[in-house]
């Protein structure tokens, strides 16, 4: 178990998480999916969130985080969302539609009694399906 600190609380707080793009649609593919991995790392890293383990597939992606208490399970699934939506928006414009591109809905699980590194190469093992 990995203790983190901020000046307030001690903390070991892991979440899962998963969401699609609208429809399900294969588009997280070459540079859009490196851009998207750039993005989501440079979010965590200005919001104090360590990214443990992702995968992005052509039609979902799968983050596995460590943040401090101050965030809820929502409002972290809404700053990856929300930020790398409208980046990737403002780069690749073709990848915009009227529905928006990531479907509303998303999945978030804690680690719980599953180690780190149990979830780390559960996401590993996935990116070879």
């Amino acid at each position: 178990m990995h203790i983190k600190k901020t000046r307030w609380s001690h903390y070991n707080l892991n979440y899962h998480f998963v969401w699609i793009p609208k429809y399900r649609r294969k588009i997280l593919v070459g540079s859009i999916a490196e851009e998207l991995e750039r993005i989501l790392r440079n979010t965590a890293k200005q919001h104090g969130i360590e990214i443990l383990a992702l995968s992005i597939q052509p039609d979902h992606v799968y983050l596995f985080v460590s943040a401090p208490p101050r965030f809820s399970p929502a409002e972290i699934a809404n700053l990856f969302k929300g930020v790398s939506a409208r980046k990737l928006l403002e780069k690749f414009p073709e990848l915009r539609t009227k529905e928006g591109l990531w479907a509303r809905s998303y999945y978030v699980g804690t680690a719980g009694d599953v180690s780190e590194e149990t979830i780390r190469r559960y996401i590993e093992e996935c990116q070879d399906v």
